[in-house]
């Protein structure tokens, strides 16, 4: 075993894991940890919780293993996407005041070394962070509350009329920075689950998913992470929260366990979350090299 879970456990802010991104914290043991060392030996490997494995054969980031630097006070896990023209990521856990400068310092070293364009740190913190920035980790726990269905104009993308449905196109192109374009090419290739989406004037305006279920590490049922998106036309209608409540009432009727979300801090889907009560696990900084 190479990481020692003595050292591990107390830098460990917020449930975050290089490669596999926020986890329950019911799933965060030092075997996960060392999973995506093995992972990182197998080319391109899954692990068969990873959410990433709905979006394609191959996995596009793993830690360098031989990099990682596991010491009593803080580690630092780099990792490497083959994306674009690559990125080097160090996940910095510790409470050292010069933790996330050897975490720079190794990133710009590791993104010579591998070609990569960019060198970035991340930052996992504890949910009693003053002032935090960056993204928020939320928990919806389906086991202790309930979801009921929302009043309103919102249904499965493919139980529409088809001249509603054929607007969907449209709708994806205009919200493609926020990952509609890629969605609906997954779509169209029958590659994910449904997608609710809320209609005005014949024509789609919102929409939220995949819904899909996943296990996790421990093999309870997951709701996985959406796209998510109101156009801009058609907002401050309450249409965003309520294909939010749609979602939420999908994953629990659909027999999910919970949910984690990663929300920008101060956006409006934060502003959802937290006004529906979901708890805060940490947040997540990412700053440039």
């Amino acid at each position: 075993m190479f990481f020692r879970w003595e050292w591990l456990r107390p830098v460990l802010t917020a449930p975050v894991v290089p490669t596999l991104g926020p986890v329950h914290p019911h799933a965060v043991t030092v075997d996960l940890f060392e999973a995506t060392l093995v992972a990182a030996a197998a080319d391109r490997h899954f692990l068969p919780y990873d959410k990433d494995r709905r979006w394609g054969p191959e996995k596009q980031e793993a830690v360098l293993a031989g990099d990682v630097v596991h010491h009593r006070d803080h580690t630092l896990i780099p990792t490497l996407a083959t994306r674009g023209r690559g990125a080097v990521k160090v996940f910095a856990y510790g409470h050292s005041g010069d933790v996330l400068d050897q975490a720079a310092e190794l990133a710009v070293k590791l993104a010579a070394v591998h070609g990569a364009s960019t060198a970035r740190v991340v930052r996992p913190l504890g949910p009693e962070t003053p002032r935090p920035r960056g993204v928020r980790i939320q928990l919806q726990d389906f086991t202790v509350r309930h979801c009921p269905a929302p009043d309103g104009p919102v249904r499965p993308l493919d139980d529409w009329p088809a001249p509603v449905r054929q607007t969907f196109g449209n709708f994806a192109h205009a919200m493609a920075a926020d990952g509609f374009g890629f969605l609906d090419g997954q779509m169209q290739a029958g590659r994910c689950g449904p997608v609710l989406t809320t209609v005005l004037g014949n024509r789609v305006v919102g929409a939220i998913g995949p819904m899909e279920i996943r296990p996790d590490p421990t093999g309870a049922a997951q709701l996985m992470p959406q796209y998510f998106a109101v156009l801009p036309d058609a907002r401050g209608r309450g249409l965003g929260r309520l294909l939010w409540r749609a979602a939420m009432h999908w994953g629990q009727t659909h027999s999910a366990a919970y949910q984690l979300l990663q929300t920008e801090i101060g956006g409006a889907s934060d502003r959802i979350c937290q006004s529906e009560g979901l708890a805060t696990l940490g947040f997540v900084s990412s700053r440039k090299a």
